[in-house]
């Protein structure tokens, strides 16, 4: 469908005082004319006609020529299905005969008279109109007798029938001239001891049928308000039943005679009609709000600012800083363009709601800024504190209260309001919340956030239940959200194409981070992941094959979304998961535990992605790149070396230490636990490929050592086994380093001899690497696996320390290497 997003304006956009006549005008004016011409509607009869190839309100016909009506299920619609029955005709012979149907609009007669405009009267044995049945009788003779004498004349219509709703023509000459259907009611409902003939004239139902629609006798603005919803619902890919449209029109906006959508009272609960009622009537009012119109409402739709969800002010008591948090929220809308807008700004109220409450406390209520002072801070935040301290709200909820009153207050002082004649003026300097006076949040727990292993392990097993709960599209997503640790709305929101590959030929997932707006973002992935994609990328263009490629998304929605250019919604997804985890045997780990379910959200797996990545060597800086993270704070916020672990690490990797001659440094590990934890603690200074305890290096930091990293070379050096592919690689680019310079004729010998690396420093590392790896190869295969675990524990502690020039270091290799 085309168009739906471009309307032409041609009306001011709708303020305060608008009339109804201009704010027809102005959804008249958002009403698409491509969408009027596809969806069948005619400006004269005002009824719209659906095809049957319209992508949401069309369906299948009823094979019978000229009729109209939907089939559903059946062969043909329940009309057609009646008269098959009572026909004694097979089916073939049944469709090939045209329905007819004498109630037809203003224009269209069928009379059997030449020049007749009136419907006939019946079909079957007299196809003429009521006027030339009767003069037919008194005429006598056969029909072919009575048409062809010269004095039977063709007569004018009688117009439209008078029920406002419909659209067929009259067919009687006294009286109230009704259409067939609506005469043959008449004559039962006078009867009734409290009708009322001029509000049934206005209310009764327009007897359309098939899949057309009346909206004849309405207020324009409702017509407006109807066809606009009908617009936005068609846009989404919402389906919409010709009948179930028809019969909200006919059965609840018309008895209600209401002059616009809002007025109309709400059909019986959980009906189609209310759900169709209400989605239409939130479509037509929210276009015409406007950001202008929300900020004199203490409850905003944020609809109008571009944003999803509300914004209530009226937990703010105090008017001056009620409107001081409309000036901040107006402000912060304009900034932030994120899913959850609504919840942070919503929160940020919470948190000025609690210091709005201490303020009313007060003997003046809060109302008079100028007597405020720094003590009604110091009642603020021992009044969190006390609810802190009963139980009445937690420790992190109170920390976010304080810092978001904070913000707000810090932002409105920064927009001005406290100059004279501002929403502020006269508010003390004294009256703000520090820095300081924000509590410090409690240490993060040494376990993280990741899953573990086995944890991970299980819920794999189980995606196949995931898929029978809900559709392939969600099992997919979390499928993604493991593979590849990106947040949740970029998985549910890739394109279908978004997969690509580098100059290598390697996978390269493309997705976009929301959250920072950064658009066009790439991720290496590995190729099981890409052939996930690709399957689905498959199974979307087989089932939207009619849409461009570029319109469509990897993970369509299964409702709604009839162009295959809707996501399946991460809210959505979130639920599904949270039902599929609770559905799900208890996780077990290794040790016997069971695992807390509430830890698993799909958010999660983003964790356990920077946790397994780190685990892995990754240093912080690549890892940093792979979450798309502009800080490398926001990183380690990810993942962690536990302490229970690196404790671990370090007594198996310090089992295991060596001096410059490669002799094993045999000490009590208790010590030696003590001072590695004691170097770590007061930033020890790292060398290549060990450590350095000579005391002026390490007072420098690592700066004053005269030797220039020569560490093999001096007896303040010692290594572990965590260094050796360090090792491995300083020693093959001392080999190639050296080969190089000797085939560089074109420089002079001495130059080549100062740069050239020494056959004594060869001989050392080679030696030493000799050393590590015949004491490796005495252990047996567990031990050894224990100390490649141990070894990138402590590697990826290393990483983490930025005080030392380090060398790139690639994933750790511990296989014994035999001497050359």
């Amino acid at each position: 469908m085309t168009g739906l997003l471009a309307p032409v304006f041609t009306a001011p956009a709708p303020g305060p005082s608008t009339s109804d006549a201009e704010l027809a005008a102005f959804l008249w004016s958002l009403i698409s004319e491509d969408f009027l011409t596809e969806a069948g509607w005619s400006t004269v009869r005002r009824v719209l006609t659906p095809p049957a190839s319209h992508p949401s309100m069309g369906g299948r016909r009823c094979p019978v020529p000229n009729c109209q009506s939907p089939v559903k299920g059946l062969k043909l619609c329940s009309t057609c299905s009646w008269r098959h029955r009572n026909s004694e005709m097979s089916m073939e012979e049944f469709v090939r005969i045209p329905r007819i149907s004498r109630h037809l609009h203003l224009g269209t007669g069928t009379c059997r008279v030449s020049g007749c405009e009136r419907p006939w009267n019946n079909s079957g044995t007299e196809p003429v109109c009521r006027a030339h049945r009767w003069q037919k009788i008194k005429h006598g003779g056969t029909l072919e007798e009575f048409l062809a004498d010269p004095t039977v004349k063709g007569l004018p219509g009688l117009g439209d029938c008078s029920v406002l709703a419909c659209n067929r023509q009259a067919v009687n000459e006294s009286g109230t001239r009704l259409c067939h259907p609506h005469g043959k009611q008449l004559p039962a409902l006078r009867r009734q001891p409290d009708f009322d003939e001029a509000r049934w004239l206005r209310t009764a139902p327009s007897g359309s049928f098939g899949v057309e629609i009346s909206f004849r006798g309405l207020p324009d603005l409702v017509v407006a308000q109807l066809l606009f919803g009908l617009q936005h619902r068609c846009h989404r890919g919402a389906r919409t039943e010709a009948g179930n449209f028809r019969a909200l029109i006919d059965k609840t906006i018309r008895p209600s005679l209401a002059q616009r959508l809002e007025d109309v009272p709400d059909p019986a609960a959980n009906s189609e009609a209310l759900i169709l009622l209400n989605r239409t009537r939130i479509y037509a009012i929210r276009a015409t709000k406007t950001p202008e119109g929300e900020y004199a409402k203490d409850e905003w739709d944020l609809v109008a600012f571009g944003h999803r969800g509300t914004l209530v002010f009226t937990v703010v008591h105090q008017p001056w800083l009620r409107e001081s948090a409309k000036r901040w929220a107006r402000d912060y809308l304009s900034k932030v363009r994120s899913k959850s807008v609504a919840s942070h700004a919503q929160q940020h109220l919470h948190g000025l709601a609690k210091l709005s409450d201490t303020l009313h406390a007060r003997p003046d209520r809060g109302l008079d800024k100028a007597a405020l002072s720094r003590a009604d801070i110091e009642n603020f935040l021992n009044r969190m504190s006390f609810l802190d301290a009963n139980g009445r709200m937690t420790t992190l909820t109170r920390i976010s209260y304080v810092r978001m009153a904070r913000n707000v207050l810090r932002q409105c002082r920064a927009m001005g309001l406290t100059r004279p004649e501002g929403l502020m003026a006269g508010l003390p300097d004294d009256f703000v919340i520090t820095r300081l006076d924000v509590p410090r949040p409690p240490e993060p727990s040494e376990e993280g956030q990741d899953l573990p292993g086995e944890v991970m392990r299980q819920l794999c097993a189980h995606l196949d239940a995931f898929e029978a709960m809900t559709c392939y599209e969600v099992r997919l997503s979390v499928e993604l959200l493991m593979d590849t640790g990106r947040r949740p709305e970029e998985i549910c929101r890739l394109d279908l194409s978004c997969l690509t590959r580098d100059s290598q030929d390697k996978p390269v997932l493309l997705y976009n981070n929301w959250k920072e707006q950064r658009i066009g973002r790439q991720l290496p992935i590995h190729e099981p992941t890409a052939e996930l994609i690709i399957a689905q990328q498959k199974r979307v263009r087989e089932r939207f094959p009619d849409r461009a490629p570029s319109a469509l998304v990897l993970l369509p929605s299964q409702s709604l979304n009839l162009r295959g250019d809707r996501s399946i919604d991460s809210n959505h997804l979130s639920a599904m998961h949270r039902e599929w985890v609770e559905s799900l045997p208890d996780f077990h780990l290794d040790d016997g535990t069971v695992f807390d379910k509430e830890k698993i959200f799909p958010y999660v797996y983003r964790h356990s992605f920077a946790q397994r990545h780190a685990d892995a060597g990754v240093p912080i800086d690549v890892l940093a790149e792979l979450m798309d993270h502009d800080s490398y704070q926001t990183t380690r916020i990810y993942y962690r070396v536990k302490e229970v672990r690196l404790r671990e690490a370090v007594e198996r990797v310090t089992d295991m230490q060596f001096d410059r001659h490669g002799t094993r440094i045999w000490g009590a590990v208790t010590s030696v636990l003590d001072a590695e934890r004691t170097r770590r603690a007061i930033g020890a200074v790292v060398v290549p490929f060990g450590t350095c305890s000579e005391p002026s290096n390490v007072a420098a930091g690592g700066g004053a050592c005269p030797l220039r990293f020569r560490c093999v070379g001096c007896d303040h050096f010692s290594t572990d086994v965590s260094y050796l592919p360090d090792l491995r690689t300083y020693l093959d680019g001392l080999l190639r380093q050296r080969e190089k310079l000797r085939s560089m004729s074109e420089a002079d010998d001495w130059a080549r001899a100062e740069a050239t690396p020494s056959d004594a420093e060869i001989t050392r590392i080679r030696r030493l690497i000799q050393r590590v790896s015949e004491d490796i190869e005495t252990l047996t295969e567990a031990e050894r696996a224990e100390i490649q675990k141990a070894s990138a524990t402590v590697r990826q502690m290393r990483q983490n320390f930025l005080g030392m020039p380090r060398i790139r270091q690639p994933l750790p290799d511990l296989r014994p290497e035999r001497p050359s």
